[in-house]
This record gives structure tokens, C-alpha cells and sequence, in this order.
């Protein structure tokens, strides 16, 4: 029992420590080592901006907007309709005549919906550039997010993806405001340190991704069967050798669940996905690179400290029911927060410089620790359970889907 309680909590410490140095010395690197930019005289490389929309007509008109004050010229439009029953389709016709002067529109109607991957993949036969920059139809970009992410596809031809940065737009509710600390404490942070320590990330954003369009066809597509098509791409490109990079400056201005059954329905369906790109890839574990290896133990070690943590907690449960007693470590509790502050601090910093974040969000951190562990926690378990019970779900998505 020992044993598994020093787990439990040595874990999350550990993990938190290994990013937060990573994290800080990618920001480093970032500064020293900048990006070399493309010749004067050479041209912008077009850009294929897919959109795949599924009932978002109150939200399209958004990120067509934004798609059009880009701060980048060369570009071609992508609407998917993937199977509406409401107007999104006759909106995509108006945004077309609207924006068809600035630069060329496609309207791609599909019947019967089919999912997100099913959609790109759709779209993608339809897509000119070289280049394929991936929206949600409920977000909107940063009008200079576009330019730095190409930087990486010009200075290192094996990079296959450039995943960009989600940061929360919704805080009107206290779970807006708990998930904009997320992205900007958890989220952001660990992929930082993971691409500074291992050269990787866990996953893409699918909210704001680049991908070069000769990766995608070389893994063969989306995979329509996923539940995540985001983490099934990251890892069908690693397993084709090619590069996913980390680009914090991209950002992308998402919607997020507003009430917590619709959150723990999204963290789920995230958990899950990491499941099935982890069984997918697990001989990975063995004959993949040190990076692969090491990513997706992490994942394996993740889904083992959840079930540990759950056991740890009936065992809590059950000691205060029939023993009227809890014993709590209150020095190991007080090294948690401190790592949890620590690391919030450090993408804090950031986030205010940019203004992505106010002080006043400060005054919610004490809520936000519990939030995180609890709904990741819940998250990972109904996962797990979900995986053993129906293992043959298939991807698709309702509206709306809030997500990276």
C-alpha cells in the first residue's frame, strides 16, 4: 500500500518537474536559436485552409473572417459541409460570395455525415496548396499565426505537421475561466517541454494545426475510424518518420464546453483516443525512437497512476465509513500545489505578456488545481471503461464539439 500511495503521488510531481525545466529552456532556445526566414524574392507557399463544419452556422462566419485577415497572402479556402441540418451550408454559399474577391473559395456539400476525419479527408481532394492549415469552424486564428508555423516547414524539410496554440475565448462561466487556466497553466506547458526534451509533442491541436499535404497522403489520409483524428495523425506521421513541431506563437482563439457533462463527454472522448493510438502504436514502446518510447510510457505510466488514484480514493473512502479516520500527508500535499503553482506561474507569464490572461484569474487558483485533477481523473477512468466495453466505437462528431 506504501508503495502504491508513494505512486501516486510521486508521479504527478515528477512528470510536472520534467516539463516545467522543459518548458523553460524551450522558451530559451526559441529566443537564441530563432528561425531562419525564407530569401527575399521567394514566394509565399499556397495554403489550403480546411474547414470542416457540421451544424455551426451561428459560428462559421467567425473564422472565415478571421481566415481572411491573415496576415498571409497566398492562400486558397476549404468549406466542408459534413452532412448539416441546419443552414451552415447556404451560410458557406454567402461567405463564398462575400470573401471570393480576396481569395478562392470551395464549397465541398456532403451528404451524410461522416465525422471530422471523413470530412478532411473529403476536402482534402479538393485542397491546391502544398500546405493544409486545419480549422474548427467554431474558432478563429490569429491574424499573424500563419507565418511562423511555415517558418518550420522552411527550415526543416522532414516536418510533417506544425501544431499552433488554443487559448479560451469563452469566460463568462466559472468553467470558462477554469479551462482558460488549463490551457494556459497544463496544456501549453507540456507541450513545450515535451517538444524541447523529446523533439515531440503527444498530439497536434486539431484546432490549429499545418500539415504538409505530402505527409498526409504518404500515412494514407485521416483515419475515419478514430475518435480523435488529431493524436491518430501525430502518431501516424511519427510512424512514417516525420517531424511534428510546436509552434506556441500560432494561436487559435477556441469555444469550450460551458457545463460539465458536455467537459467530461470531451475529456473522455480525448482519453480514449490516447487509448487507441496507444494499442495502435504499442510496439512503438519497443522498436520506436527514444522520443516515441518515451511519450507513449508516459501515456501507459498516465492510464496506471488514474486506475492507482481511483483505488487510492475507495480506499479513503471506505477507511472514513468504517474507521472514522483519514490520514492525509499535508507535506506532500503542500509539494504538490507548490509544483502546480510553479508551473502555473511559468505559463502565466507568458499569457499576460501577451494578453491572453488577467491578474484577476489569479484569485481562481485554488479551485483550479481541484478541477484538473478531478475531471482528468474522472475523464481517464469512464475512458478506460468505455475502451473495454465497446472497443469498436467509431469517430464522428456532434455539434458542438469544443475541443483542440
Amino acid at each position: 500500500m506504501n508503495i502504491l500511495s508513494g505512486f501516486v503521488v510521486l508521479y504527478p510531481m515528477i512528470v510536472s518537474l520534467v516539463w516545467i525545466m522543459g518548458a523553460i529552456f524551450f522558451r530559451i532556445q526559441q529566443r537564441q536559436i530563432p528561425l531562419k526566414k525564407p530569401g527575399k524574392g521567394e514566394p509565399e507557399q499556397l495554403v489550403s485552409v480546411l474547414i470542416p463544419a457540421h451544424n455551426e452556422e451561428a459560428t462559421l462566419h467567425e473564422v472565415v473572417e478571421s481566415v481572411a485577415n491573415l496576415d498571409y497572402q497566398k492562400i486558397e479556402l476549404v468549406l466542408i459541409d459534413d452532412g448539416s441540418a441546419d443552414n451552415t451550408l447556404a451560410v458557406m454559399y454567402d461567405l463564398q460570395k462575400q470573401y471570393q474577391g480576396q481569395f478562392p473559395i470551395k464549397i465541398v456539400p456532403i451528404v451524410k455525415n461522416g465525422g471530422k476525419a471523413h470530412a478532411l479527408n473529403v476536402g482534402l481532394d479538393s485542397a491546391t496548396g502544398e500546405y493544409l492549415l486545419c480549422l474548427d469552424s467554431d474558432s478563429y486564428i490569429d491574424q499573424d499565426a500563419l507565418k511562423p508555423m511555415m517558418l518550420e516547414f522552411y527550415n526543416d524539410a522532414n516536418v510533417g505537421a506544425v501544431a499552433g496554440r488554443p487559448v479560451v475565448r469563452n469566460r463568462t462561466t466559472l468553467l470558462g475561466r477554469l479551462q482558460l487556466l488549463e490551457y494556459i497553466g497544463i496544456i501549453d506547458i507540456i507541450k513545450r517541454g515535451q517538444a524541447f526534451i523529446t523533439g515531440h509533442i503527444t498530439t497536434v491541436s486539431g484546432v490549429i494545426v499545418v500539415y504538409r499535404k505530402k505527409a498526409v497522403k504518404e500515412v494514407n489520409r485521416w483515419t475515419v475510424e478514430a475518435l480523435t483524428e488529431d493524436i491518430d495523425m501525430t502518431w501516424k506521421l511519427y510512424s512514417h518518420h516525420w517531424r511534428v513541431a510546436y509552434c506556441p506563437q500560432a494561436v487559435s482563439w477556441i469555444l469550450v464546453p460551458e457545463h460539465m457533462k458536455a467537459l467530461i463527454r470531451q475529456r473522455r472522448r480525448w482519453a480514449r483516443g490516447g487509448l487507441e493510438v496507444l494499442i495502435r502504436n504499442r510496439k512503438l514502446i519497443f522498436t520506436g525512437k527514444l522520443a516515441e518510447q518515451w511519450l507513449l510510457i508516459d501515456m501507459v505510466v498516465s492510464n496506471l497512476w488514474a486506475l492507482s488514484c481511483f483505488f487510492m480514493i475507495v480506499l479513503y473512502v471506505l477507511t472514513m465509513l468504517f474507521a472514522h479516520a483519514l490520514i492525509l500527508d499535508g507535506g506532500v500535499l503542500f509539494v504538490l500545489t507548490l509544483i502546480s503553482i510553479i508551473q502555473f506561474v511559468i505559463g502565466f507569464t507568458s499569457s499576460q505578456r501577451q494578453g491572453y490572461i488577467d491578474w484577476q484569474d489569479l484569485l481562481l487558483l485554488p479551485m483550479y488545481f481541484v478541477f484538473y485533477w478531478v475531471v482528468n481523473l474522472i475523464s481517464c477512468i469512464t475512458a478506460l471503461g468505455s475502451f473495454f466495453l465497446d472497443p469498436k466505437r467509431k469517430g464522428t462528431w456532434s455539434s458542438p464539439d469544443r475541443g483542440v
